[in-house]
């Protein structure tokens, strides 16, 4: 068992130093054959990356996918759970026993309305449905692959401890991370190891931004909206004027601040006063506190809206993360690991795929060549997305990298997300976070000190007092908050 001076190393953050130039764990023996074992497993995974694709379920409904990625857990001997924390399709695949605990985090769910071909030109497959516009097909394969191989490094080299793959659906919007937080999944981890689909290699140093997320309903009542519309109440009104105080809100709050939302019901036929109409909200900022405080003036909104509509309204809360807690133990650790691990190049055709993806709308001029790079690594940057993995970051100490599954350039949640995602080139990225996972893991099962120092950076990154809580409440998952948006 490798070890480094830990006293030295814990006492660095103790005393909020950042230990820029600290000394790494020394490398965990013998890992050469892990990664040999992924190589010549890559053409599997894609095969079953390719299959969750195909499935491209939505939130909670990834009923098809879990059983997957289970079944392959399964096979390789891991004892599985499921129904984790409320969510029919969510589950724990455990392998060993003791400490050190290290759990691996995986996704399989898709984006409404990103259906599409694996074509660089705009083609759905079913027109309306969904797509892995985020590649979380890719990000659960990943994840599982990275859990076999490294379970099998510790059954080699008789590595002590436990290792878990945590399966986490309805990241989209649906905080299905939040509850498993809630009810405690995540006590006993001594370290979380991530990744996520992108269009570079790089280990994540952004904080992301904490959210809140609801749907408003409004209840009126229907009349003929021609001959007796004195008698009718509209819930659609509700809605709009609702919308109206919401978006002068825009220049009231901090710089920083998100408000986003979408009409997802407003009436059947305009000549009906509509009874029934509902808006979705998202409130975004990197402070929780501020989040808060920007929901509680929607809120208000739609109290004012009501009272001046006539109509009534309730909330259903659908989400509530917390920003990402980067922790520089794990990411340079990570970091060494990726740069072992390293990029890759496009094949001639693929080439040819990328640059007709680069033609079309949306798109910043990135090299191609980025995808054979690995970034240097930066902490602490500011981000734009929300994910569900700050909250396990506020209890656990959590590392994420990204990998270029997608060609450079490209938005995430887009349908040029889905096209790259669903062919080689998405494969390919999947395989460098594969790899990189299971080294850092290996790195961390036989180097105490770094969890201890790792552990100490979160105490002092969260600050005196810190007890976690969420927005969410006592509330069970929101198994329905994607109802309807499915063809």
């Amino acid at each position: 068992m490798t070890r480094f001076h830990t006293a030295a190393f814990v006492a660095a953050f103790a005393c909020g130093v950042a230990p820029l130039h600290a000394q790494l764990p020394k490398p965990a023996l013998n890992t050469a054959p892990m990664l040999s074992t992924l190589e010549s497993g890559a053409s599997h995974y894609a095969e079953v990356a390719q299959q969750i694709w195909n499935f491209a379920e939505v939130g909670y409904m990834e009923a098809k996918s879990s059983a997957l990625l289970q079944g392959e857990l399964k096979a390789a001997g891991f004892t599985v759970t499921t129904g984790i924390a409320g969510e029919p399709t969510a589950f724990v695949a455990e392998f060993g026993s003791g400490k050190p605990v290290i759990a691996i985090l995986g996704e399989y769910d898709a984006l409404p309305g990103l259906s599409q071909a694996a074509t660089p030109e705009r083609r759905s497959v079913i027109a309306g449905g969904p797509g892995h516009g985020c590649g979380h097909h890719l990000f659960g394969t990943a994840s599982t692959a990275a859990a076999i191989a490294l379970k099998q490094w510790m059954q080699a080299n008789n590595v002590k401890g436990t290792l878990r793959m945590i399966g986490t659906p309805a990241e989209e919007g649906g905080a299905g991370k939040v509850y498993m937080v809630r009810d405690g999944v995540f006590n006993d981890v001594d370290a979380v190891i991530a990744w996520h689909p992108g269009d570079e290699n790089s280990v994540n140093g952004e904080r992301s931004m904490a959210n809140i997320s609801g749907k408003f309903r409004f209840h009126g009542l229907s009349s003929h909206a021609a001959t007796a519309p004195e008698r009718g109440r509209s819930a659609l009104d509700g809605v709009e004027v609702m919308s109206v105080m919401t978006n002068y809100l825009r220049e009231h709050i901090p710089d920083g601040s998100r408000i986003h939302y979408v009409i997802t019901k407003g009436g059947t036929a305009p000549n009906v006063v509509p009874d029934e109409a509902e808006v979705y909200y998202v409130a975004r900022h990197v402070d929780m506190k501020i989040v808060q405080d920007i929901w509680e003036r929607i809120t208000n909104a739609a109290r004012g809206a009501a009272l001046g509509t006539g109509t009534t309204f309730d909330l259903q809360l659908v989400g509530s993360v917390y920003a990402l807690q980067p922790n520089e133990v794990l990411a340079r650790i990570q970091q060494r690991a990726l740069e072992r691990v390293g990029g890759f190049t496009y094949t001639p055709e693929e080439r040819v795929f990328a640059e007709k993806l680069q033609q079309s709308t949306a798109f910043t001029a990135v090299p191609l060549e980025t995808t054979a790079r690995v970034k240097p690594l930066v902490l602490d940057l500011p981000g734009a997305g929300s994910t569900d993995v700050g909250d396990v970051s506020w209890v656990v100490p959590t590392v994420q990298l990204s990998a270029a599954t997608w060609v450079p350039g490209t938005a995430a949640h887009s349908w040029q997300a889905v096209a790259a995602g669903g062919m080689s080139i998405g494969a390919k990225g999947m395989m460098v976070a594969a790899k990189t996972m299971a080294l850092t893991g290996a790195d961390l099962f036989v180097s105490p000190a770094s969890l201890d120092a790792a552990k100490a950076e979160l105490v002092r990154r969260r600050g005196a007092g810190f007890t976690y809580t969420t927005a969410l409440g006592a509330q069970k998952p929101q198994l329905e908050y994607r109802k309807g948006s499915v063809p």
